[in-house]
């Protein structure tokens, strides 16, 4: 049988999506069904079951499913993690107790650093140490090894994080440690950080692998449950998972390696804004996702998205330059994204002070919005758009859900407006505002603050909620032309299907330039790319699929943080010089100046082993004349600022939009997943594709 069908279910706080992309057509067929964030695997089972379902299809016409999840993240930010021990450097048991000395306030004096992955009683220092270079100091003691190893079996954990001081230069010592743990301790999961952040930074790489570990068991058991289920069902494709550096894994690699998927449905929106921007000549992106709980941001640069290794995780996911000290830092490449509690679900409330404030808290998919009728009483970005008549309650989610009007005003009405003395259409309006001004703020953070003039930039708009304020950011930010996609609610599962198999590898190297042995590089770079050719070859990836991507951690000598700078093919030693002026060019923009006279060392080497897959073609619309008047569904009263209150307000089925047709402002273009909001002043036009391209009018 020809399975010609690809997958893609990403599951989000509020809402799970699917999408089916037929490969040798390219049409789509999406869905959206309720997240369940007591069991996520059941919305995620619900989504295949409807989606099939609605095509008619079977599963096994399913080649290959992409699963995007935040069952790794959500355990972390919940304290859920599994119960796990710690083995380290005699001497260093503490290091999780100490962390790091920085704060993500600085006159905070009751900041409160994170608990502890590990509690100190499972943590245990083993007599061994190694040097800097690697060599032995001290033999590791086996005893020692075995004898911790019974303790925490007997103290109940499921999984077992192991640093060793300088093990990223010689594994031996932890590898040891991992055959005694499975002699004496068999049922334990042993995550290495030689294998997992082989890198140095003892605590960075401590908690990167004590988070693998902590979350290991529950990815394990949520991936394999949702496996022997889609197999029971007949689906025999190849199945993976989204990770948090744009790739994506096989679930064998996934249960294994977890921490490289913790931040998984967000970097699956920064794949497909590339995706876009290259499939229609647009080089330099921002990617606008704004969902039920959460609004993303990030950037994409000549065609590439922008990767950092500055990411932590704790009360809150965070993937921001410099590190912030509020979570766990992980030490694993994760698009660069910045993450706000600004989504179609969040609260709007009045603080002590009589300040109207909106999120971080989101009422979610439980109890959901007021205006969803599902007991919800908060309200929050949706009621107020409600309330602005931006939102048709006939026509949500395709008619399939009606939103209750009442509801909605009687939230923005008791909660705020009332203890405020304002309208609450007033106060509707105010809480759009604010979250469109946090918002702006994020997209700076992620433009401005790296370098990166936002007026150069594309802005892609997706997510249930994107749509309906992208056009009032991009006025703020002088941001020429807004990308709003087909489905733009179901985009970020259209992403896990336009990413290829992606393995990432480092290797600790920290040497002068004018010291450095070329050589040793070299044969670092071979042996990181048979690792990853092996492992591309044994998940079923052909040769000739098989690509390598390089980069060099460098910078000047004497600092703390260093930028990737990547290194195409050839030998170092015959790249350096081009490498060190990309590496100036580099700080210069980011920090805006270089020294091209200081000296500059390398810290790391870096390889991606990518296999490629086949991208789905976008879709074309059938050639039309451009008239959108038979598009046009009704004329409503809509709120816009600019207008001085309610006006007549044309809405449109997007569906029957033809390709060259053009929208004035203000206007509400409305599909089965999201609504977008077109204000007076500008206007849309309907690409080949059916993208919107809504920019200002003259």
């Amino acid at each position: 049988m020809t399975r010609r069908y690809r997958l893609g279910i990403d599951v989000g706080g509020t809402f799970t999506d699917g999408i089916l992309i037929d490969e040798e057509t390219g049409g789509t067929r999406i869905a959206k069904v309720p997240s369940t964030p007591g069991d996520p695997s059941v919305g995620f089972l619900a989504a295949v079951g409807r989606i099939l379902g609605e095509a008619g299809m079977e599963a096994p016409d399913v080649g290959y499913l992409v699963h995007g999840t935040t069952v790794a993240t959500n355990a972390i930010i919940e304290g859920k993690l599994a119960p796990t021990g710690f083995i380290t450097t005699d001497g260093f048991r503490d290091m999780l107790e100490i962390q790091r000395q920085i704060r993500p306030s600085l006159y905070d004096l009751l900041f409160e650093k994170p608990r502890p992955l590990a509690p100190r009683y499972l943590c245990f220092g083993i007599p061994e140490r190694l040097d800097a270079t690697g060599a032995v100091v001290t033999p590791l003691d086996e005893r020692a090894v075995a004898e911790a190893a019974r303790t925490l079996r007997k103290e109940g954990v499921e999984a077992l994080g192991v640093c060793y001081l300088h093990a990223y230069r010689n594994p031996e010592h932890e590898r040891r440690t991992r055959e005694i743990v499975e002699e004496v301790f068999p049922e334990a999961l042993v995550s290495l950080s030689s294998e997992v952040a082989p890198e140095f930074r003892e605590y960075f790489r401590a908690s990167t692998t004590l988070i693998n570990a902590g979350v290991r068991p529950i990815v394990e058991r949520y991936l394999s449950s949702i496996e022997a289920r889609l197999r029971d069902a007949g689906l025999e494709g190849r199945l993976l998972v989204m990770q948090s550096s744009g790739g994506v894994l096989t679930f064998e690699a996934a249960r294994t390696k977890p921490v490289f998927m913790v931040e998984s449905g967000p970097a699956a929106g920064v794949i497909v804004s590339a995706y876009l921007g290259d499939m229609l000549g647009f080089n330099n992106i921002l990617s606008f996702d704004m969902g039920g709980t959460t609004a993303k941001t990030g950037l994409v640069e000549n065609g590439a998205p922008g990767v950092t290794k500055e990411y932590e995780v704790g009360t809150a996911a965070r993937a921001e330059h410099g590190a912030k000290g509020a979570g766990y830092p992980i030490r694993t490449p994760v698009i660069d994204l910045v993450e706000i509690g600004a989504g179609g679900g969040s609260i709007a409330w009045v603080d002590s002070g009589g300040v109207l404030r909106v999120g971080p808290q989101s009422a979610g998919a439980d109890p959901a919005p007021a205006c969803y009728g599902k007991g919800g009483t908060e309200p929050t970005i949706t009621d107020a758009n409600l309330v602005l008549k931006r939102l048709d309650p006939d026509h949500f989610l395709g008619g399939e859900m009606r939103l209750d009007e009442a509801a909605a005003w009687k939230a923005v009405k008791e909660k705020c407006a009332d203890p405020l003395g304002l309208d609450p259409v007033v106060v509707a309006l105010g809480i759009v505002e604010i979250a469109n001004s946090a918002m702006v703020g994020a997209l700076r953070r992620i433009s401005v603050q790296r370098g990166h003039d936002p007026r150069d930039f594309v802005l892609v708009a997706f997510g249930g909620a994107g749509p309906m304020h992208a056009n009032r950011l991009a006025q703020e930010l002088d941001i020429p032309t807004v990308l709003v996609p087909m489905s733009p609610g179901t985009t970020s599962a259209m992403g896990l299907l336009v990413t290829d198999i992606k393995h990432d590898y480092s290797a600790t190297l920290i040497q002068r330039t004018d010291e450095l042995d070329t050589a040793l590089a070299d044969r670092r770079y071979r042996e990181m790319e048979a690792e990853g050719r092996e492992a591309l070859l044994a998940e079923g990836t052909a040769h000739a699929g098989i690509a390598v991507e390089r980069q060099v951690d460098m910078r000047y000598v004497g600092q703390s943080y260093e930028l990737s700078i990547p290194f195409g093919e050839g030998k170092v030693g015959d790249a350096l010089d081009s490498m060190l002026e990309a590496f100036h060019r580099e700080h210069d923009r980011a920090y805006g100046f270089a020294a091209p006279d200081e000296p500059v060392e390398f810290v790391a080497l870096r390889l991606t082993a990518v296999g490629r897959i086949a991208k789905p073609n976008l879709r074309a619309l059938p050639a039309g004349g451009g008239d959108t008047a038979s598009a046009m569904r009704a004329l409503r009263q809509v709120y816009f600022a600019e207008a001085g209150g309610f006006t007549d307000c044309p809405s449109y089925d997007r569906y029957r939009l033809p390709a060259g047709g053009i929208v004035e402002g203000p206007a509400i273009v409305e599909e089965m997943d999201s609504t977008t909001l077109i204000h007076p002043g500008f206007r849309a036009e309907v690409d080949r594709y059916g993208n919107l391209l809504i920019g200002p009018v003259g």
